[in-house]
């Protein structure tokens, strides 16, 4: 896209600074080839510049396209899963216009030439804006610090073990001090291996009644606990990823009010799901950590609409039709969650909890305020990352028609309230509903 582009007829918001104009054929965003030149309720009240395309909106809301901070795009190492491409594709029909890629791929992302790698890959691809995080020990498994300023220099957004948590307390603490030199965010997988392994749900009654192994709640909030002790102790700066518990939530807001460096997220499936989504052995609803009880998911939901829940990941996590078509001890964890992230996300707004901009601002503004992105907000001179779409048009997670390669989700026909209309990346149209 290289000229000028009147998006008109819009209800625009911005959460970044606040900004909620109404839908009207005299205002709304223009853009000039990838960069934002005007903002606006009547920028086009005095007629339109010459040579612009007008983009006619019909009422629906434009917004920053979304910046999803935890995905899986299993490149390198697992491309049969998803790959940078196929992820892209799906992260475009989702709204979302920048993702941050979890590292523990094959090979991890532990030095500066894997996180080229991603980095050219995603240039090569030109769809959704990638970035990546880096591992904070070697490989992902180990006790071995990486160069975090390297890596930091190299594009690492952040560091983490992705789906591992970092074990060894002193490596966690060692690395807390460390990032501090370099101001980084340490993202943790709040999961105490020796408690939820072998597990495959949540525990309690009905993993019982299912004869299946159970992951207690504590493998979560003992890790919270034990990490927040160690945030005390050193000063850095500490995210616990995809916050499932009551008591994790308690936990993380008692942090906040106590002054601590401390902010978390959720992923839909623990705010808008629980445990019965099991069901009858349904693979699609295993997950890390497992769907939890009802007190759960409303405890997630007051952290959610509170502001202690910071953020919304899609914690895409894709799976091939094998690993997930076994019985359920056998199945692999993890679905897809990149198409349906804005849908759920605005069911707390459709039930209540939250306002638009509110239930936005943790996939937009939020993000990207903490993993420091050039993204994530409306204004003039920034980039064209836009996304379009109706909060009100009804629809059904269908799976099968997801554009990632993965085709489970524990939403599979869930109907929902919300539809992505159109997804501009630098002023690049790269979805729209009809293709």
């Amino acid at each position: 896209m290289t000229g000028k582009v009147a998006y008109t007829n819009a209800r625009v918001i911005d959460p970044a600074s606040g900004l909620d104009t109404p839908a009207s054929t005299g205002g709304g965003v223009l853009t000039d080839g990838t960069r934002i030149m005007a903002i606006g309720p009547d920028i086009f009240a005095t007629g339109m510049p010459a040579g612009t395309e007008i983009v006619d909106c019909e009422g629906a809301v434009l917004t920053p396209g979304l910046v999803d901070m935890r995905v899986d795009f299993c490149e390198p190492g697992n491309e049969h899963k998803e790959d940078i491409e196929s992820g892209s594709r799906a992260a475009a029909a989702g709204g979302v216009t920048a993702v941050v890629t979890l590292p523990d791929t094959d090979p991890a992302i532990d030095d500066a030439s894997v996180l080229e790698f991603v980095a050219r890959r995603a240039r090569d691809v030109k769809l959704v804006k990638v970035f990546a995080y880096a591992t904070v020990t070697r490989n992902a498994d180990s006790d071995e610090i990486v160069e975090m300023g390297l890596l930091k220099q190299a594009g690492a957004v952040a560091f983490t073990n992705g789906r591992s948590a970092v074990a060894n307390a002193k490596t966690l603490s060692r690395a807390l001090k460390y990032a501090q030199a370099f101001d980084a965010l340490i993202v943790q997988h709040p999961d105490e291996a020796s408690l939820s392994n072998g597990g495959v749900m949540q525990s309690g009654e009905l993993a019982t009644r299912l004869g299946l192994p159970g992951i207690p709640r504590e493998a979560e909030t003992i890790m919270i606990d034990r990490d927040l002790a160690l945030v005390k102790m050193t000063g850095g700066r500490y995210h616990a990823a995809h916050i499932s518990t009551a008591e994790s939530v308690a936990k993380i807001r008692a942090a906040k009010a106590d002054g601590l460096r401390v902010t978390c997220d959720t992923a839909p499936p623990y705010f808008a799901l629980n445990e019965l989504a099991v069901g009858e052995y349904r693979t699609f609803a295993k997950l890390s950590p497992p769907l939890r009880t009802e007190d759960d998911r409303q405890a997630v939901v007051d952290g959610l609409a509170d502001g202690t829940i910071d953020c919304i990941a899609s914690d895409h996590f894709p799976q091939d039709q094998e690993s997930k078509r076994l019985p359920f001890e056998q199945a692999e964890f993890g679905a897809a969650g990149l198409e349906s992230l804005l849908a759920l996300t605005l069911e707390l707004v459709h039930n209540g909890h939250l306002d638009l901009a509110a239930a936005l601002s943790k996939v937009t503004a939020r993000p990207a305020e903490l993993l420091k992105l050039p993204v994530g907000r409306l204004h003039v001179g920034g980039a064209a990352d836009i996304v379009i779409f109706d909060p009100e048009r009804p629809s059904r997670i269908e799976p099968d028609s997801f554009t990632s390669k993965s085709k489970n989700s524990p939403f599979d026909g869930r109907l929902v309230q919300g539809r992505v209309i159109r997804t501009i990346v630098d002023g690049r149209t790269i979805y729209t509903t009809a293709s």
